[in-house]
């Protein structure tokens, strides 16, 4: 379907690299993130984004010093999922690739200092 994938070591998850599929969405605007609403927005998949909402610093002058990649993993644990949700996960990622031009990336509006992936609150720019 052309996903692109990011070739880890790791064989307990599947990374996909936001930064490929959403190439229109600058760092700054979290494809990352917008991945992962995606994700749960058109399929109820549950992802977590590995990229610049986790990463990312901010410089001195407030503006975004992005992550280098922009991952988003999606968990696959052995023998709790069937061939049947593997599938549900690719039919997701068709209805995700044939929409992938339409999607806009997200501004953080209230973020802690620290960790701020775990309890960020985004608006859909």
């Amino acid at each position: 379907m052309g996903v692109p994938p990011f070739r880890s070591a790791a064989g307990h998850a599947v990374y996909i690299d936001a930064k490929s599929l959403y190439p229109h969405i600058p760092p700054q605007h979290y494809p990352g993130q917008a991945l992962v609403c995606e994700l749960y927005r058109l399929g109820g998949i549950r992802s977590v984004e590995i990229g610049s909402v986790m990463f990312g610093t901010y410089l001195p002058d407030g503006s975004l010093k992005p992550s280098p990649m922009e991952l988003v993993r999606l968990a696959i644990p052995r023998r709790v999922y069937t061939q049947s949700h593997m599938e549900y996960v690719a039919e997701t990622f068709e209805e995700i690739m044939r929409t992938r031009e339409q999607v806009r990336g997200y501004r953080i509006i209230k973020e802690p200092r620290f960790l701020r992936h775990f309890t960020a609150h985004f608006e859909q720019i």
